[in-house]
């Protein structure tokens, strides 16, 4: 009797030592976490809790832990882009403000401080700052567009519309500029075919004339500018493409940034606002559909919006 008793003592005893010595363990191990969470915390790194245990509920604790860390550098990571993202914005809003703005400065100052200038060429300097005025109004329009877009306050209609006859339009609107730049059009529509989507018509229109001028801007090198629809599954393809000189490598991963233009798009040849194919890549999918490109420079670059397919 006195054996059995001495040995359930001793295997209380050791069953104490044991609790005791996971007690300790666990307050070890939480202390770590607490330090290296701290750690990564003030020190803004992007390293995880890693810890050998053998407690399944601690396990299941580190784990939401390390998912909050990923999310919370995720959004560390979005919030610094997105600052440097306004930052070229707004300088880029500035630069594009100022050059239109300083030649209207330039010819009013000329005609205010020239007495020798005649009527004809008074009017002629006042049509040139109207057209600049005109231009800055534009981009400014531009930006409050993608505003609205950006802060949902830009609803748009959805409905049944015929993209064939929408496409053949916005080409017809195209074509004197085109024929007197000498650029070949190639218009791939069938005639005996309708291909309706869900969508809106004004929006596919402003759509359409940014992928049209953005082709004529930057593709005119190639000489020849297309446009086709066709069916591929349950939605309505629209291409537009030509064969000028495209987007390098670098570029096409920022092609629909806010405010990003090619490199070279800042010098006299290439000038944009870079809002264009942002506002037509949000307008694109506020009707349901997706855009996306190909580019392989002086060969072909081709942007293709996707429509949901309208069914009856």
């Amino acid at each position: 009797m006195d054996i059995i008793l001495g040995l359930v003592i001793i295997m209380l005893v050791l069953l104490v030592l044991f609790q005791h010595h996971r007690y300790k363990q666990q307050q070890a191990n939480l202390l770590y976490a607490c330090t290296k969470l701290q750690a990564i915390t003030n020190q803004h790194t992007d390293e995880k809790l890693l810890l050998h245990t053998e407690d399944i509920h601690l396990k299941t604790l580190l784990n939401e832990i390390n998912r909050l860390l990923e999310q919370n550098q995720k959004t560390v990571a979005s919030y610094y882009q997105m600052e440097i993202s306004i930052r070229k914005m707004l300088s880029n809003i500035s630069h594009d403000l100022r050059t239109p703005l300083t030649v209207v400065l330039g010819y009013i100052e000329v005609i205010l401080n020239d007495p020798t200038l005649t009527r004809s060429q008074v009017d002629v300097l006042l049509a040139k700052v109207h057209d600049k005025t005109i231009e800055v109004l534009s981009l400014m329009k531009k930006f409050f567009d993608l505003v609205k877009l950006e802060s949902g306050d830009h609803d748009i209609e959805i409905s049944k519309i015929d993209v064939s006859e929408i496409c053949k339009a916005n080409i017809l609107s195209f074509y004197d500029i085109l024929t007197a730049q000498d650029i070949e059009v190639v218009i791939d529509i069938p005639d005996d075919k309708h291909y309706m989507a869900y969508g809106n018509e004004e929006e596919l229109n402003r759509i359409l004339n940014n992928l049209l001028s953005n082709a004529v801007q930057y593709g005119s090198e190639g000489r020849v500018l297309g446009l086709s629809v066709h069916q591929q599954n349950q939605h309505i393809c629209i291409d537009v493409w030509d064969k000028g000189k495209g987007i390098s490598e670098k570029h096409k991963d920022r092609v629909f940034e806010r405010m990003y233009t090619l490199e070279d798009s800042r010098n006299r040849l290439y000038q944009g606002s870079g809002l264009g194919l942002t506002i037509t890549k949000r307008l694109v999918e506020k009707m349901g559909g997706e855009i996306s490109f190909v580019s392989k420079p002086y060969e072909k670059t081709v942007f293709t919006v996707m429509l949901k397919r309208y069914t009856t």
